[in-house]
């Protein structure tokens, strides 16, 4: 299953998924005798409507997704604060782990996993065959397919990993997983002037203050 937001400009993406769970809910899907449920939502935890199958113990481990770039990793980031923030409110939701998307060797998301103390499920390659694919809504892990191995491997880790609790990264752990010169680091930021702020030079103006003389 996928949930969403509504068109552009129209909504709040966080109803959807709330609005989605009400759907399911109202179906009986606690009901239901699936052996896996597998839902596929926007993982930047920014609102409610992100954090209710966590904040409501909808699901039992949460799957990150994310690749070697400092977004992605920001965001699985959020996830895992999301996921300790509702433990220590009571919840029981864990991490089951952390699937590298698109992994081009450099090393940055198996940093972060330790860092956070989650297992790494898998880690898809940076490769043009899978991108292809994926753009044409293929199948890409077939039985017969190169990819069949990897694809199998996973599912069987998605099955059995069991949720843990993350230790969440601050900002400068974060920045410190990355190389100085992709995050900027030892730049000194030089204060914006008048004319990089709106467009011209500042004119001087005489001031209007009363000055009064000390009796």
């Amino acid at each position: 299953m996928e949930l969403g937001g509504p068109e552009v400009g129209r909504g709040c993406g966080g109803r959807g998924i709330i609005h989605g769970f009400e759907t399911l809910e109202k179906l009986g899907f606690h009901d239901w005798g699936f052996d896996y449920v597998l839902l596929d939502f926007l993982g930047d935890v920014v609102c409610g409507g992100f954090g209710l199958p966590i904040a409501r113990d909808m699901c039992q481990k949460v799957i990150v997704v994310g690749s070697n770039d400092l977004q992605s990793l920001y965001v699985a980031n959020n996830v895992c604060s999301a996921v300790e923030y509702f433990r220590k409110l009571g919840g029981n939701v864990g991490v089951a782990g952390l699937v590298i998307n698109k992994d081009d060797h450099t090393g940055e998301a198996q940093a972060f996993a330790a860092a956070a103390g989650i297992p790494i499920l898998a880690a898809i390659p940076a490769h043009e065959d899978i991108r292809r694919k994926s753009a044409n809504y293929e199948i890409i892990g077939t039985p017969e397919s190169e990819w069949g191995t990897l694809f199998a491997e996973l599912a069987g880790n998605v099955a059995s990993a069991p949720p843990v609790r993350p230790n969440p990264l601050t900002q400068d752990q974060l920045l410190g997983l990355f190389k100085g010169e992709a995050v900027g680091r030892g730049v000194t930021l030089q204060p914006a002037t008048f004319e990089d702020m709106c467009g011209h030079s500042q004119v001087q103006k005489p001031s209007l203050e009363v000055i009064y003389d000390a009796v």
